[in-house]
């Protein structure tokens, strides 16, 4: 029988000198390489204990939101003490501090990006996720080349220039030769002015083998939800395939890492388990990263549980209300201040637009999550992952954030240009942004206003650049960015700092 706990750790040391501390689980330990230590059960449990208890402890609260201020990040235990605060005053504090962390480390720029779903094909048995085996209504479906290619053009027809592709697991369809030759593809894909420039990677765990090849393929950022920490509801959730295995899951990013891939994206499905103690979870797996391997998840994305083929969303009971959403949204920003932040069109525009300011700084635009739906000039229902709410197109989303003050960015040139993992990190904590992403956004942008926008959003682009050079610090920066610019207007492209 094991000892529940082996001592106790400080949390934080007030103004007036009195100090709080909590208990440590003896099994949990963030440089474990074994998921069940780093993700440690009754080290959420006595987390979510010890926030239940300070939820009223203001003096407390208070540092908290003062310590955040320093852009270091807060622990597990000291963000699920601000989860479960209820005090108004409070989290309106905390969504203003979330706000500014969001423009000093990433400015106004809202990046890009579009799924592409390359085959439905899937021998697990999820049961939150219509592509389950024993799905016998929806249409299988994987893509040909010759598919992935008019996919891909449908979508550099659109604008894009960096996609997320995504795959069921299945050995037999889905071979890690299909996704390698795919990705091949994509990038081997010149129209027009059009080209996928990074490839970002969302399929099933696989080896350390498998994971080289990935990188050697040139893949940007390797992407995996958890779907929920909670091992116990993962077992059912997940009751047959490969899947299953919540060890070979959880431990997924590590092997990633090692096989060369130092930019990975974390994630949960909310609504599938109790959110606190997957948001306990979700940072828990952050710390272990940074404790491992020296730099943080590059992503955290928040999806919800949708509606989609056979899946009723209703029949799962720990769903999540809009304002717990962008509570959720709001500390994950101060708590993990330098990762990325994804939310995709499950969500509605009234909710997207809330939570970009709140720290989101990634979206997708115009998507669609059946496979070879964007050849279709009627959106396709029948292979759809989930119900898509923001159905807007590329045009219309870009049109959106301009005129709300943001910049849509299709930027890629850190992952093209080497600065990914820890030498990313470096560029946003030391300030650089203004004077190398914010000036690729721009340039960027003027490359879609040109090439795929309507006239008023051109109109609306066009003074929105005019405006943001300005911002750049540094004058020969912003000479060389207005440089490329007149040169993008004369038809050249790919300029970046």
């Amino acid at each position: 029988m094991r000892r529940k706990n082996v001592g106790y750790k400080l949390i934080n040391v007030l103004p007036a000198g009195r100090a709080y501390f909590f208990e440590v689980n003896e099994m949990y330990n963030p440089k474990s390489l074994k998921a069940e230590e780093f993700i440690d059960h009754e080290e959420i449990l006595e987390t979510l204990k010890f926030a239940d208890k300070n939820k009223e402890n203001y003096e407390l609260i208070d540092s908290l939101i003062e310590k955040a201020k320093l852009r270091k990040g807060l622990t597990h235990r000291e963000a699920s003490v601000l989860l479960a605060c209820e005090d108004n005053e409070r989290i309106s504090r905390i969504y203003d501090l979330a706000e500014q962390i969001k423009k000093d480390l990433y400015g106004n720029r809202i990046v890009m990006f579009a799924p592409l779903y390359l085959s439905n094909y899937c021998v697990n048995g999820c049961v939150y996720c219509p592509y389950h085996m024993k799905n016998k209504t929806i249409p299988r479906k994987k893509l040909t080349q010759e598919e992935v290619k008019k996919e891909v053009i449908a979508l550099q027809d659109m604008g894009h220039k960096r996609l997320a592709i995504e795959a069921g697991e299945d050995p037999i369809n889905n071979p890690i030769e299909y996704i390698l030759e795919c990705i091949d593809t994509i990038y081997s894909i010149k129209h027009k002015n059009g080209a996928i420039r990074r490839v970002n990677v969302n399929i099933a765990a696989t080896t350390v083998e498998n994971y080289k090849k990935l990188k050697e393929a040139g893949i940007g950022t390797y992407i995996l939800f958890q779907e929920t920490y909670h091992k116990e509801s993962y077992l059912k959730l997940h009751p047959t395939g490969p899947k299953h295995d919540y060890s070979y899951h959880t431990e997924a990013m590590d092997r990633a890492m090692e096989g060369g891939i130092d930019d990975v994206g974390l994630g949960v499905l909310f609504g599938l388990e109790l959110y606190r103690y997957e948001f306990a979870g979700l940072l828990m797996h952050a710390e272990h990263l940074e404790a491992v391997h020296g730099v943080g998840p590059h992503t955290i994305s928040v999806p919800r549980v949708k509606k989609a083929d056979d899946i009723d969303p209703s029949s799962f009971d720990n769903g999540i209300s809009d304002d717990i959403f962008a509570k959720l949204c709001a500390l994950i920003r101060i708590s993990v201040p330098y990762t990325g932040m994804i939310i995709s069109t499950r969500e509605s525009q009234e909710l997207r637009e809330k939570v970009i300011r709140l720290g989101v700084s990634q979206i997708s635009g115009a998507s669609r999550t059946s496979v070879g739906g964007y050849c279709d000039n009627e959106r396709p229902h029948d292979t759809e992952q989930f119900d898509v709410s923001d159905q807007r197109t590329l045009d219309e989303v870009v049109n959106w954030l301009m005129t709300a003050g943001y910049i849509p960015s299709f930027c890629t040139a850190c992952y093209r240009e080497g600065r990914t993992g820890d030498r990313f990190m470096s560029l946003c904590k030391s300030g650089q942004i203004l004077n190398c992403c914010h000036p690729n956004a721009l340039m960027t942008l003027k490359e879609y206003l040109i090439d795929y926008a309507t006239e008023n959003t051109k109109k609306i682009g066009n003074a929105l650049i005019e405006k943001e050079l300005e911002k750049i610090p540094n004058e020969k920066v912003k000479e060389i960015a207005r440089h490329n610019l007149k040169e993008i207007e004369n038809g050249n492209r790919d300029f970046r700092f």
